[in-house]
């Protein structure tokens, strides 16, 4: 990176580090928990984080009991299973297409866009699109939090949605194990694509 580059970017490197270029998608986990805390201080941070009319579509399913981690793991791919029993806490990220109702008060100004989403497919569209905005997000509020995330969409979606979501209606999108990463969370960094392989200009 280029001197002219770096001054681009207004946070400090130790900033940045933390959010990108140090932080890596955790395996494994150490035994210190993760507390409300963290949890309320991740929410209140990426709550602003933009989406379609404010919508906010994303709903998050903590997974601390042990009684619901049993419930939680059969629906898992095998690989996820060992390290999703031992993570210190995890997440469930879903989608509620149900959002539409909200938006008189998540967008008063214009509370006629729910009147938008009156089919249930593009309500349901919107919802799981703005909702994954949400857990990059939430991702990067986990690592802003000095934890790691594990996130992971190697599971049945129908078959978590049945087990925790009949009621609510949510739709699942992500399963996230958080903590401080263990001795041997992750293996070497894979590689990553250059600017001018992404970026193009017109």
């Amino acid at each position: 990176m280029t001197s002219a580059v770096a001054a681009a970017l207004a946070l400090d490197t130790a900033a940045q580090d933390l959010l990108f270029r140090a932080a890596r998608t955790a395996n494994s986990f150490t035994d210190e928990p993760v507390g409300p805390e963290h949890v309320q201080a991740i929410h209140d941070l990426i709550r602003s984080g933009p989406t379609a009319y404010n919508s906010q579509p994303l709903r998050v399913l903590l997974v601390r009991s042990a009684a619901a981690r049993t419930r939680l793991l059969p629906h898992l791919s095998s690989g996820n299973r060992d390290k999703t029993a031992t993570a210190p806490l995890v997440a469930i990220l879903a989608a509620d297409p149900g959002f539409p109702a909200e938006l008189p008060t998540l967008f008063p100004h214009k509370p006629w866009v729910k009147d938008y989403y009156t089919e249930q497919s593009v309500a349901e569209a919107q919802a799981r699109f703005n909702a994954t905005l949400q857990a990059g997000y939430f991702i990067l509020g986990v690592r802003a939090a000095g934890l790691a995330a594990g996130p992971m969409a190697g599971f049945d979606n129908a078959g978590v949605d049945g087990e925790f979501f009949a009621e609510s209606g949510w739709r699942s999108l992500l399963v996230v194990n958080i903590g401080r990463p263990g001795p041997d969370a992750w293996s070497e960094r894979l590689p990553r694509w250059e600017y001018a392989d992404v970026v193009a200009e017109v």
